[in-house]
C-alpha cells in the first residue's frame, strides 16, 4: 500500500515555494525543449543546480558542500512512453495512516500498461491538490548500484512533476511516461521527510536502469 504522505521538515514557507515553483518552471521548459534528450540534459543539470545550492534541497545542509550531482544515466529512448490511462481498479481508495497528516485518501485513477516493463497504477491523492501520482519501484530498486530501495515517483503533478498528455486520431488521452525523468523521494536524503511510497500495484518485475539512481554522486 501507499505509506505515508509526504510532508515537509521545519522549512521557511517560502523557500518551499520558490522550490516549488522553480521546479513547475523546469518541467514547463522540459516540455518545450526541442528533443527529449535535450530535455532530460537541461532536467539534470537544473535538479543538480536545485539540490546542491537552493535552501529547500532535500540534502541535508551538512552535505552539500561535498555534493556533486545526482546519478543519472544517458537519456535511452527506449524507455519513453505515450500510453492511455486505462480504467482497471478506477475508484479503489487507500486510506493511508501518516505520521502527520493523520489518515489521507488515495483514490485509483487506473492504469498504465507499460510495454516490457508491467503494469501501474496511477492515483490521486484526495486530501489536496488532486493531480495524478505514479509511484514505482522496479528490479533495481534497493540492489547495488541501482536506485533507491523504497522506489522512486514518475508522475506528480502536485509537485510539477508532468511530462504532458496528447489526444490520440481517436480522442483517446495518451500520457507521456519516460521513465528517464523517475526522480527519487524526497525523505532517499533525508529522513525528515515523510513520502509516499509504491505499493504493490506499483512495483515493477523488470529493470529500470535510467532516471535518478542512488546513492547520488
Amino acid at each position: 500500500m501507499l505509506e505515508e504522505d509526504e510532508a515537509v521538515p521545519a522549512l521557511p514557507a517560502h523557500q518551499v515555494a520558490d522550490w516549488r515553483v522553480r521546479t513547475f518552471a523546469l518541467y514547463a521548459a522540459v516540455r518545450a525543449a526541442g528533443t527529449p534528450a535535450e530535455g532530460h540534459r537541461l532536467w539534470c543539470r537544473e535538479r543538480d543546480r536545485m539540490f546542491g545550492t537552493h535552501p529547500a534541497s532535500a540534502v541535508v545542509h551538512s552535505e552539500r558542500a561535498a555534493f556533486r550531482g545526482l546519478r543519472v544515466p544517458p537519456y535511452d529512448p527506449a524507455f519513453r512512453f505515450e500510453l492511455p490511462l486505462l480504467p482497471e481498479g478506477a475508484g479503489i481508495v487507500r486510506n493511508v495512516q501518516t505520521g502527520t497528516d493523520g489518515v489521507v485518501p488515495f483514490v485509483r485513477l487506473g492504469a498504465f500498461d507499460v510495454p516490457g516493463l508491467g503494469a501501474l497504477a496511477a492515483w490521486r491523492h484526495a486530501g489536496y491538490g488532486g493531480g495524478i501520482f505514479v509511484p514505482f519501484r522496479d528490479a533495481t530498486s534497493g540492489r547495488a548500484g541501482g536506485s533507491y530501495g523504497a522506489g522512486r515517483y514518475l508522475v506528480d503533478t502536485i509537485k510539477g512533476a508532468f511530462l504532458g498528455v496528447r489526444e490520440a486520431d481517436d480522442g483517446t488521452p495518451l500520457y507521456l511516461l519516460d521513465f528517464n525523468f523517475a526522480y527519487n523521494p524526497s525523505c532517499a536524503y533525508d529522513e525528515a521527510w515523510a513520502c509516499p511510497l509504491p505499493g504493490p500495484e506499483n512495483r515493477l518485475a523488470a529493470d529500470v536502469p535510467v532516471g535518478e539512481l542512488y546513492p547520488v554522486l
